[in-house]
């Protein structure tokens, strides 16, 4: 009973707010979501496409991926959204694809990037070059990471956009040749865009908290050489990225996607420690910079996240300990050379 509990409560942490449907309903056309077979891309689409009924909206919401898990496809297929098998690298496969009003990229390569350089600028830096000259007549959101920023003070508040990037790593360096392509393309096709840099989406079967709620529970030791990060509701971060369509300008907007908070890890581990009845283990000592990210930009276009921080932590502690399935996808938050 437990279980069908917190997978109801997640359902409703995802259910869509009353700003998205609104701004569905200025959205004219069909939604095209590339690179769909990832974590986010699945939980996006099902919101455009519920909130875009919800606004009386009879458009197409076409999701676009390799589909390696069958299963993720056949779930969105019986949810009302449109499914697409593709390799984006496949010239066929890209110029197959429908023309559509509006682009959500979610394509990028980050774990294993070390001892795989090659193919991930090939998928950071040159596929975007292809999906501009493809998609020349779309509005378009392309994400990209606040990994393009340097560590800053954990006093400073998080890089805004006004920070310069300097990305440590190739990972970040990729990343950044994808913003600048995106937004060579934007000016020469005048291609309406944004450049949305997120940090540390939430759900419950993976992200920052899980691996911390974990290591808690099994008596792991916590780094804190990178003590403090960013979070935000996964459900929050999709609506904000179907959202940001209305928000595509020439030249490119960029835009900071993240919670209101600059988070300790230790206080996260304790938190956790609390609640799980465990004490946390720690290891090395917190360094004065950090991976941080000011949202204010994004808060004032779109409001601060309906899901709390609060909310997250006691929801993760609540699915873990009751045996909720997870994603083996470490995100590598402490991370603090650019080694992915």
């Amino acid at each position: 009973m437990m279980m069908q509990n917190l997978e109801l409560l997640e359902q409703k942490l995802y259910e869509p707010s009353a700003s998205l449907i609104a701004d569905m309903s200025q959205i004219d056309g069909d939604i095209m979501i590339l690179g769909a077979g990832g974590k986010m891309g699945p939980s996006m689409a099902k919101a455009a496409h519920v909130a875009s009924k919800l606004a009386g909206k009879d458009r197409r919401v076409i999701a676009v991926s390799r589909f390696s898990d069958g299963e993720s496809r056949d779930l969105l297929q019986a949810s009302g959204v449109e499914t697409i098998t593709a390799d984006l690298l496949n010239e066929d496969h890209l110029q197959s694809l429908p023309d559509v009003e509006h682009i959500i990229y979610l394509v990028g390569q980050k774990f294993g990037t070390t001892g795989k350089e090659p193919f991930t600028w090939i998928m950071n830096t040159y596929l975007p070059g292809r999906i501009a000259e493809r998609f020349k007549n779309s509005r378009m959101v392309i994400f990209s990471t606040g990994n393009v920023y340097p560590l800053s003070l954990v006093t400073a508040g998080g890089c805004s956009e006004e920070q310069s990037p300097e990305p440590i790593g190739e990972y970040g360096q990729s990343c950044l040749g994808r913003e600048r392509i995106f937004q060579f393309f934007a000016e020469k096709y005048q291609i309406p865009t944004l450049i949305y840099r997120l940090n540390y989406a939430i759900d419950l079967r993976y992200g920052v908290l899980l691996e911390i709620a974990k290591a808690v529970m099994e008596d792991k030791p916590i780094d804190l050489r990178m003590g403090n990060v960013n979070v935000i509701w996964q459900g929050d971060a999709n609506e904000i990225a179907l959202r940001s369509l209305l928000h595509c300008t020439v030249p490119a907007k960029i835009l900071n996607v993240t919670g209101p908070e600059t988070v300790s890890i230790q206080w996260l581990a304790n938190q956790f420690g609390n609640l799980l009845n465990k004490t946390p283990r720690f290891i090395n000592e917190t360094q004065p910079t950090a991976l941080l990210s000011n949202a204010s930009a994004a808060h004032q276009l779109f409001g601060y996240p309906k899901v709390t921080l609060r909310q997250m932590i006691e929801i993760t502690a609540n699915w873990l300990s009751h045996g909720g399935k997870t994603i083996e996808k470490p995100t590598h938050f402490q991370e603090r050379q650019g080694r992915f």
